[in-house]
């Protein structure tokens, strides 16, 4: 699949503000089953600097500053992506698929970091330990079973709702409340997964479905390290492992690292903040069906 993408974020203030720092995570991955054709980014007021940076993650960010003071901060992202089909999974395991829970001795060192817990001391959060034990039943042990069944029991207990604010919920409160946005399944999932050492960490992207439906918005996933296939997305909120109609822009083992936009502002203590967004994709599938462009705005 081939994509152009133009994602708009724009920031208006009802005063003139002091800009810190801003991390941008709006570039898609360039490197896996994902190809970066082209990219460039549009920034209004312009920076007084800026240097591209490879994360912790391997993926690309950027750091920005400002001098003079502005009421508007707009963001331009112009992408072209190509995404291929990854290598079917049964495939590249060769039928020696990891047994769980896994152990953690057996791992590359550098994956540590996509197995620690959420919780403050670094364990894992005992409602998200109790779902993977549920969904360990019947499985044999076998890691794609697992996968699955967790998923199936994702989508039964918590009902998918959209919540444009805020940061991803610990997995005890999505199970609690029962209801959780894209990026509350995401990092349920990854809370499980890593408490029976399987490595996982969060997505952030896009997911181009089809046929489009009336809104896009940014999406959230989780990737698990499976020895022998590598890093691979599967989707909670979908049902199932992701495809070539994903496209990746961050992953962190936390979350909070892959917002698009991180940063603040400075000025007088009644200043209202307002933030709206725009993403234009335009996708051919290379059938012989005619390319799709849809045009959809969200303002928070």
């Amino acid at each position: 699949m081939r994509a152009e993408l133009t994602h708009c974020i724009t920031y208006n203030y009802d005063a003139p503000v002091s800009l810190s720092e801003h991390r941008l995570c709006m570039r898609p991955r360039g490197h896996g089953h994902q190809r970066l054709l082209d990219y460039q980014l549009n920034i209004s007021p312009k920076p007084c600097h800026s240097h591209e940076l490879v994360a912790a993650s391997g993926d690309a960010i950027q750091r920005v500053r400002f001098l003079n003071t502005t009421d508007e901060l707009r963001f331009e992202a112009c992408s072209r992506v190509e995404t291929t089909t990854a290598a079917p999974l049964l495939n590249c395991l060769g039928g020696r698929e990891p047994l769980l829970p896994y152990p953690r001795g057996r791992l590359n060192p550098d994956l540590q970091g996509a197995l620690e817990g959420w919780l403050p001391n670094g364990q894992h959060d005992p409602s998200a330990v109790a779902l993977a034990q549920d969904a360990l039943m019947g499985t044999n042990q076998q890691a794609l079973s697992f996968l699955q069944q967790l998923i199936e029991m994702i989508q039964d207990r918590v009902k998918y709702t959209q919540r444009h604010q805020g940061a991803a919920w610990p997995a005890g409160r999505t199970l609690r409340e029962r209801v959780g946005s894209c990026r509350d399944l995401a990092m349920l999932m990854v809370e499980c997964c890593r408490s029976i050492g399987l490595p996982a960490r969060f997505v952030s992207g896009y997911h181009l479905a089809n046929p489009a439906p009336e809104s896009y918005d940014l999406h959230a996933w989780a990737e698990i390290y499976l020895p022998g296939a590598g890093w691979r997305g599967f989707d909670p909120s979908a049902g199932g492992e992701t495809t070539d109609r994903y496209i990746v822009l961050a992953s962190s083992s936390s979350p909070d690292l892959t917002a698009a936009i991180t940063g603040n502002f400075s000025g007088l203590a009644s200043t209202q903040s307002q933030l709206s967004w725009t993403i234009q994709a335009t996708v051919d599938d290379k059938t012989n069906q005619p390319e799709k462009k849809t045009t959809l705005i969200q303002a928070a």
